[in-house]
């Protein structure tokens, strides 16, 4: 009987996390949009570990502006700094929805399909080459000089 009050209250808690984060995730670009009026955004120093070291962005570089620009109602800037902006809205908002219904119903809806592999790899293929693609984009676009100054090594 205690394994499966154990595993009930197991996945109960990973929902409610779920629906934290991605809560979280969509009102803190808007604390941005609320608390930094003076549109220093596109300047300021990312807080991303692997760009602060190398000065390069990793594949999640850019979501939060993206973000930003969307809540601004700006799409051309928006995909201009993550392609994903968008997709990240909708993935959060259908995450708040989806688990919330299942805490109501406690029943599953989605998970064959959020444990998938073949979409997994899909997606990460896409990362990957996005990121690739993005990468060769930022090298033409700077000077070595200009990436060591986007990092803490300036």
């Amino acid at each position: 009987m205690t394994s499966i009050n154990y595993t009930i209250n197991t996945k109960f808690k990973r929902k409610i996390y779920g629906i934290i984060g991605a809560f979280i995730t969509l009102m803190v670009p808007f604390f941005l949009i609320v608390f930094h009026q003076d549109n220093h955004l596109e300047t300021a120093q990312s807080l991303c570990p692997l760009k602060m070291l190398t000065g390069f962005p990793c594949p999640g570089c850019g979501i939060t502006k993206s973000l930003v620009y969307l809540y601004e109602g700006d799409l051309q800037k928006s995909l201009y700094y993550h392609i994903l902006g968008p997709f990240v809205i909708l993935f959060c908002v259908a995450t708040i929805g989806v688990l919330s219904a299942e805490l109501i119903t406690k029943k599953e809806y989605f998970t064959q399909l959020l444990f998938n592999k073949k979409l997994a790899y899909g997606l990460a293929l896409f990362l990957a080459t996005y990121h690739f693609i993005r990468i060769i984009y930022f090298i033409k676009n700077h000077s070595i000089d200009d990436i060591i100054c986007q990092s803490i090594w300036r």
